[in-house]
């Protein structure tokens, strides 16, 4: 068995990371700077609702966990396209209701893997953040809210501390990481529409507890709502309790639209009144929100090296954070943590190796991910409008149907299976190559031999792996 392991950050990726590592029989310790959500209330950083696939899940069964998180899901079947006019149109992400996403809570989430790790056996502390790093010594400096500073044996290191993290900032004092942050130069702000208030009437004839629920509901819950604009946008993801978390999506600077240009609540609900009108009508305490919060940034990290030999490795966002537009953020971090606690455990005595293989499996699938949420960006605020993009997405379609074995949708294999994301993106270009090929010259499918067509899927294309 290698010696103790200690994982800096208990945030959804470390408190699942410590989870699985204390069920293989790792001894495993856990800081975090933040005070105990559990006791404190959530404190977390960037807040967007989550958006949990079928690779988050696979990790959470491992754990014996994705029963539990699901009942603090809502399920979403597609984006709900909310036109200019006000109109909708549900683009599924799937075929039926077993090709889902669904809307998770950060706060909730963190919550319940931070019971799950602790009764593994995880050691957990709070209020105590990292400040520095002897890798040599095998040391760290960890500091509470107090301002003192204690010291903590620690020979191998796991960073699971986000995107500002605190180790990787230690191993780049000491090594070239590599490290490039990409400002995507779009920022985000979070609104939210409230839940309904409803009535507290005894139940009647044919109602229901559940069917109430729904009620509560201002939009249709079972969707992530879209409001694409072209170069910006809106959506909203359902959350339990019958609310949704809104968040816009906005240039920084430039000309208007752009934060630069909403100095002030007014002039925001102006912008929402023409452009989101629907959205506000929903939004009881939009003046509110605007003023009480901040515009968050959006931007991309690579590094070209995640570990220093066998004494640190950084996983999650801490090694590979990206923007939110695919939803893959968590669901990859989880993937992280399952792909190491199985290195480790296959190879206990050899931390070096196990770290060296863990980054020449995950990074191409990190660098892969990364480009596709970019892409998807693209997708959201402008092509599910778009009659191009739409006419792509029915031949699709029609070409997964007539021809299963050889063509899947790109998001389809994101976000229900487990193929690696470099695989994925890699497929997608080339299937992307044959829909531009199939659709030369028309408008529309009609004079399109569907046969034909699939017929040329099978032989340009190799057949789908094993589980997609």
């Amino acid at each position: 068995m290698t010696a103790r392991l200690t994982i800096i950050g208990a945030g959804l990726v470390g408190s699942l990371l410590a989870t699985l590592l204390a069920q293989r029989g790792f001894e495993v310790e856990v800081f975090e700077r933040r005070p105990d959500p559990r006791v404190q209330g959530f404190l977390g950083g960037r807040s967007i609702n989550l958006a949990l696939a079928e690779r988050g899940l696979n990790a959470l069964r491992q754990a014996g966990l994705a029963d539990v998180v699901l009942q603090h899901a809502v399920m979403m079947r597609g984006r709900m396209v909310h036109a200019l006019d006000g109109s909708t149109n549900l683009q599924r992400y799937g075929v039926d209701d077993t090709e889902v996403i669904r809307s998770v809570s950060r706060g909730g989430l963190n919550i319940l893997l931070l019971d799950a790790a602790e009764r593994a056996g995880a050691n957990l502390h709070f209020s105590a953040g990292l400040t520095n790093a002897n890798f040599d010594a095998g040391a760290i400096t960890l500091a509470g809210h107090d301002g003192v500073a204690r010291e903590h044996r620690a020979e191998l290191l796991l960073g699971c501390d986000g995107a500002g993290s605190a180790l990787r900032a230690a191993m780049s004092r000491v090594a070239d990481l590599g490290e490039r942050i990409e400002a995507l130069g779009h920022g985000y702000k979070e609104l939210e529409i409230p839940a309904r208030d409803l009535p507290s009437l005894a139940l009647g004839p044919g109602h229901s507890l559940a069917g109430m629920t729904m009620e509560r509901f201002a939009l249709e819950p079972n969707a992530l709502h879209i409001w694409p604009r072209g170069n910006y946008m809106c959506i909203a993801l359902p959350n339990t309790e019958g609310n949704f978390t809104v968040t816009l999506f906005l240039p920084n600077e430039g000309t208007f639209p752009s934060f630069a240009t909403l100095p002030d609540v007014p002039a925001a609900r102006a912008f929402f009144e023409t452009q989101f009108a629907d959205a506000l009508a929903l939004m009881p305490t939009f003046d509110r929100d605007w003023a009480a919060h901040p515009v968050g940034q959006l931007a991309t990290l690579y590094l070209d090296h995640w570990h220093l030999g066998g004494r640190a490795l950084l996983l999650g966002d801490a090694a590979h954070a990206i923007v939110p537009f695919h939803g893959q953020g968590m669901n990859a971090g989880f993937e992280d943590a399952v792909e190491l606690a199985d290195l480790l455990a296959a190879q206990p005595r050899d931390p070096a190796a196990a770290f060296s293989e863990f980054e020449s499996r995950r990074k191409p699938n990190a660098d892969a991910i990364a480009t596709m949420s970019l892409a998807n960006y693209i997708e959201m605020r402008d092509g599910v409008a778009d009659p191009r993009y739409l006419l792509k997405r029915e031949l699709a379609a029609a070409l997964t149907e007539h021809a299963p074995t050889h063509f899947k949708s790109h998001y389809r294999m994101v976000s229900f299976t487990s193929v690696p994301y470099a695989d994925c993106l890699e497929r997608d270009r080339h299937q992307n190559a044959l829909l531009d090929a199939l659709l030369a010259g028309r408008d529309r499918l009609e004079g399109i031999d569907l046969a034909a067509a699939a017929e040329r899927a099978r032989r340009e294309l190799p057949p789908l792996p094993q589980g997609c």
